[in-house]
């Protein structure tokens, strides 16, 4: 297996950890009628660590779609490379380690986190250029 594959595969499970995780805390504080319910009731965003672990989430709603896509685009077209393993490595340990991080509510090091995720996705798309 590709290095690439491998860390697609990772992220792809990061993400779904991403998902499950943040439902916690708003169970916890509505309940489980609120969650299995048709959540018909507006209720603020998640404050404190479950508010920015959802945060986290759509972060990364934001940016796995553009790894996703370049990373395949990648490996259909064969030009899979050094710079392309570790485009793929950047962006997957820096989005695993941006989750905590954001969640501890560190800002500098959450910034440079997602920079270096989005530097993995740039050396990618060099790839395709």
């Amino acid at each position: 297996m590709k290095t690439e594959t491998l860390m697609l595969g990772l992220s792809v499970l990061l993400g779904i950890l991403q998902v499950l995780v943040p439902t916690l805390g708003p169970v916890s504080d509505r309940g489980l009628r609120w969650a299995l319910g048709p959540r018909d009731t507006i209720y603020p965003p998640a404050a404190g660590v479950w508010g920015r672990l959802d945060r986290a989430l759509r972060n990364f709603l934001e940016t796995f779609p553009l790894f996703a896509a370049s990373l395949l685009a990648v490996l259909a077209i064969g030009r899979t490379n050094a710079l392309t393993v570790l485009g793929a490595e950047l962006y997957f340990w820096a989005r695993l380690f941006y989750v905590p991080v954001y969640a501890m509510g560190i800002p500098v090091l959450r910034t440079l986190l997602w920079l270096v995720s989005i530097v993995g996705i740039l050396f990618l798309v060099a790839a395709l250029l």
